[in-house]
């Protein structure tokens, strides 16, 4: 096998090609990075770039890398986040999902609310032309998100990667350029 810890890590690689995520970025954010393979795709193909990974579940170590075990949602931890960072970031990447229940509706309602807190969160922590990816599920609550996407950001697009199972209600939101009040 390719020696990344998730399969999920080649939807990262089909995201970047679509929308050329890593170019110029300095400043990397994974959030709800474990078990890593997103973290192992940034280590891989950005140089000279700080990336900070994020879970509430600690996450075997990736060399130069930086991990915190937080959850995002908290006060104390954006400010932690913001912190270590000493700067903002350019790019923030999310392949978080809550987890299963086993009701179809309720796992959607559940991850969108997740990826509305992951956009609430990325206007707060990347720079004016930072770029933010999140895990969307097409299906309840995803206008409300898309909503609060285009009320914060210039841009916003979905993507579904190949990668990505066809019965699969998991797409992506690509939000760049943020909307400063």
């Amino acid at each position: 096998s390719s020696g990344f810890r998730s399969r999920s890590a080649y939807k990262l690689l089909e995201l970047n090609k679509k929308f050329k995520l890593f170019k110029n970025c300095k400043v990397a954010i994974d959030l709800g990075s474990y078990p890593g393979g997103w973290s192992q795709i940034l280590k891989k193909n950005l140089k000279n770039c700080k990336i900070l990974s994020i879970d509430i579940k600690e996450m075997e170590k990736i060399d130069g890398i930086e991990f915190i075990c937080c959850d995002f949602q908290l006060e104390k931890s954006k400010k932690k986040i913001l912190n270590i960072l000493n700067s903002k970031a350019d790019l923030l990447v999310s392949d978080m999902a809550s987890d299963t229940t086993g009701n179809k509706d309720l796992d959607c309602i559940r991850t969108n609310a997740l990826c509305a807190e992951v956009i609430e969160f990325s206007s707060f922590v990347l720079k004016d032309n930072g770029v933010v990816i999140a895990k969307i599920f097409n299906g309840k609550d995803f206008l409300s998100v898309k909503k609060l996407a285009e009320n914060k950001f210039h841009k916003v697009n979905f993507f579904k990667p190949d990668s990505s199972r066809d019965y699969s209600k998991e797409t992506y939101i690509h939000c760049a350029g943020i909307k400063t009040l």
